[in-house]
């Protein structure tokens, strides 16, 4: 039996993203191809690593105990090599993130784009993701969540200003409803619901001279798209809970109406993190050192589906 560390890239690859056609396009060969070296690995261990069907690809037992265990060497491997941009005297390689969509509008994707434009021997790959998801085993090097989110054996870096939430509605709405005063208002009032991709529904918090409020609305629509919930507040659905970074030009526009803005706190925002190494890659630290200097003087992308003249 034998088996080469680039037979262990493929399965890595396969088992990191669960998908034939994604591995494939990650090592740059046909989903055909990769399918035939995964078989022939199999064949030469004697042992299935894979269940795939049509529609899904599934660690079997022996595959998620080889994925462990090599996962971490692999690691390793990676790091040494990224330590080598040491001596070419300016970072290079790759840079996966995992965040959010909002987080990427707000804050990420404009650290990004003034980076590279220091960094051009640099590459970044972001893939949006709402779902919290083990950025290690998937093979992220870093990703951007709220504060509170993060789990506690990763480094976080704060990232951008500090947000704010916005309650927003359209003029045609606060003709056929009377603003909230206080956010209790809401209970009796149309409004758009925000489910996250783990099922929950998201109750609405507010805080006020040290009053904490959490709200949970009902109202005709469900969605579990920020974007889209500005789109159906601007259709009068109803009333939307989302990042004031997001409406403030609608705001400005007269597009939508704020209300209980009173109720709605600065607080710390994103926070970059990534896991705790020894090594830390090059670009991923030249990164990180350039995250920390933006800080605050990060500017909001404004959103092109929701900033409509």
């Amino acid at each position: 039996m034998r088996i080469d560390p680039s037979d262990l890239a493929t399965f890595l690859a396969i088992a990191r993203h669960r998908s034939l056609r994604a591995a494939a396009t990650e090592l740059g060969v046909s989903a055909s191809a990769l399918s035939h070296a995964l078989r022939n690995i199999e064949e030469r261990l004697d042992l299935r690593l894979i269940n795939r069907t049509t529609r899904s690809v599934a660690l079997t037992e022996a595959g998620q105990r080889l994925f462990t265990r090599i996962s971490p060497a692999f690691r390793d491997i990676d790091d040494a090599l990224e330590d080598l941009n040491n001596f070419r005297g300016k970072p290079a390689g790759t840079l996966r993130f995992n965040a959010a969509r909002q987080s990427t509008q707000l804050v990420l994707l404009p650290i990004v784009t003034e980076f590279l434009k220091e960094f051009p021997d640099v590459s970044v790959e972001i893939v949006i993701n709402d779902a919290l998801i083990d950025m290690v085993s998937a093979g992220f090097d870093a990703g951007v969540r709220f504060g509170e989110t993060v789990a506690a054996d990763m480094i976080a870096v704060p990232i951008g200003p500090r947000h704010r939430f916005a309650v927003i509605g359209s003029p045609g709405y606060f003709k056929r409803h009377k603003p909230p005063v206080t956010p209790h208002d809401l209970k009796v009032m149309p409004c758009i619901r925000y489910r996250f991709s783990g099922g929950a529904v998201y109750r609405w918090e507010f805080e006020r001279g040290g009053i904490e409020v959490e709200i949970d609305v009902e109202g005709p629509l469900t969605l579990n798209d920020q974007d889209l919930m500005v789109d159906a507040a601007l259709e009068g659905t109803g009333l939307a809970f989302v990042f004031e970074g997001q409406v403030e030009e609608l705001i400005a526009n007269r597009k939508l109406v704020r209300v209980l803005a009173d109720w709605c706190p600065a607080y710390p925002g994103f926070f970059l993190y990534y896991p705790s190494r020894r090594q830390l890659p090059a670009a991923l630290r030249a990164f990180v050192d350039f995250a920390r200097a933006a800080g605050a003087s990060v500017t909001p992308r404004a959103n092109a589906r929701t900033s409509r003249a």
